[in-house]
């Protein structure tokens, strides 16, 4: 508990020496009381400068003068004195205290004009901040009142929606753009487009400006098939769901069908080779085998229920009976091309395990014939 200053001061003697003033009991707090230097940090820390000097008073020790000096750097004048026994305590006590009071008066108005030099800071700063706030907003106004930045950030925000953040050849931009905005605006893209797309633009021609197109096809002809009744626009609408990851629509849409308009052989193989490349995307293996098989035979010549069929078995993990399908899609008339593709759509949906086997598989089968396979990335 800190004693009272008062108390402790009563108890020391009025002599000139200081090593005859100690009390009984006393701490550095009383030591910087008695010596009017509470206002120095310094003197309540053990092992400081400071705190050392008062010590060694305490003591009726001498101080060298590196020490009397340093006291005078400080400005503690009649401490020094005192130390040097040019005058007694009684004497540095009279103006010791009037010092302290002075100091401290003088740091708080330090510190008040420190503070208020602070705040202004932080006032003039804010306002900067303010005028910089303002002159952005001004600016940003002006900015996105400018129709080329308008039309600019339209033509971002088209892009972004279809997956076209890379950089566009100049040369390309514009044929690009009216199709995104064709497109865009709900209208179908015309065969000059896609074949656009799939030749000097293939390289914008993202995975989602292909949905975007299957889609558009698919709800046009769904109208169609509304309007009409003709099951080939079914067909035509279901086999764009399928390419837009909307296979359950096209399930839903061949189903509808009336039977006495599916009497054509070739449209009726159509719509079950249709509806079976939907059950497989469904993962309705067996409904998908059925539908292949009756689509063969109604149009044995035609490659693409056999095509249906190999990918049906393959995926099932009859690798055997789906490879001798595709060969049978090839003879008629089925392109290696189209036949590679389904297999790599196939390897990259399975997991590792049946990615593996079926690898193993072609390469053992026939390791010309599928040496592309070595080089597939998954």
């Amino acid at each position: 508990m800190r004693r009272n200053p008062k108390i402790i001061r009563k108890n020391w003697s009025r002599s000139a020496t200081p090593g005859k003033r100690v009390p009984a009991t006393q701490n550095r707090t009383d030591l910087a009381e008695k010596y009017f230097v509470t206002d120095f940090s310094a003197a309540l820390i053990p092992a400081t400068r400071l705190s050392n000097i008062l010590e060694n008073l305490e003591q009726g020790q001498s101080l060298p003068l590196g020490a009397v000096t340093y006291l005078q750097q400080l400005r503690l004048v009649n401490l020094s004195r005192l130390a040097q026994g040019e005058i007694t305590y009684e004497a540095f006590r009279n103006t010791a205290a009037q010092e302290q009071t002075a100091r401290e008066h003088a740091l708080k108005v330090e510190n008040q004009k420190k503070e208020a030099e602070r705040l202004k800071l932080i006032e003039e700063a804010k306002a900067r901040e303010l005028v910089r706030k303002a002159e952005y907003e001004r600016e940003r106004q002006r900015r996105e009142s400018d129709p080329k930045y308008i039309a600019k950030i339209k033509n971002q925000q088209l892009r972004a929606r279809y997956g076209l953040d890379q950089f566009i050849e100049k040369q390309l931009f514009a044929r690009l753009m009216a199709i995104l905005r064709r497109l865009d605006s709900g209208n179908r893209l015309t065969e000059e487009d896609i074949l656009w797309l799939t030749t000097d633009g293939e390289d914008y021609y993202t995975e989602s400006l292909q949905m975007a197109f299957h889609e558009r096809e698919a709800e046009f002809y769904a109208a169609e098939y509304k309007r009409t009744n003709d099951p080939w626009s079914a067909v035509n609408a279901s086999g764009n769901y399928r390419k837009c990851n909307q296979s359950r629509k096209a399930h839903d849409l061949l189903s509808s069908i009336p039977a006495n308009r599916q009497k054509l052989p070739k449209l009726n193989s159509a719509i079950c080779t249709t509806h079976g490349g939907a059950m497989r995307d469904l993962h309705r293996f067996d409904d998908a085998l059925k539908l292949g098989e009756q689509a063969h035979t109604l149009t044995p010549k035609d490659f693409r229920p056999c095509t249906l069929l190999g990918a049906v078995n393959i995926e099932m993990g009859n690798y055997s009976i789906g490879s001798e399908w595709y060969e049978k899609a090839e003879e008629r008339g089925a392109s290696q091309r189209s036949i590679d593709y389904d297999l790599r759509s196939i390897l990259l949906r399975a997991d590792n395990a049946k990615r593996e086997q079926l690898k193993a598989f072609l390469l053992n089968k026939a390791p010309d014939r599928y040496k592309w396979i070595r080089n597939l990335k998954t």
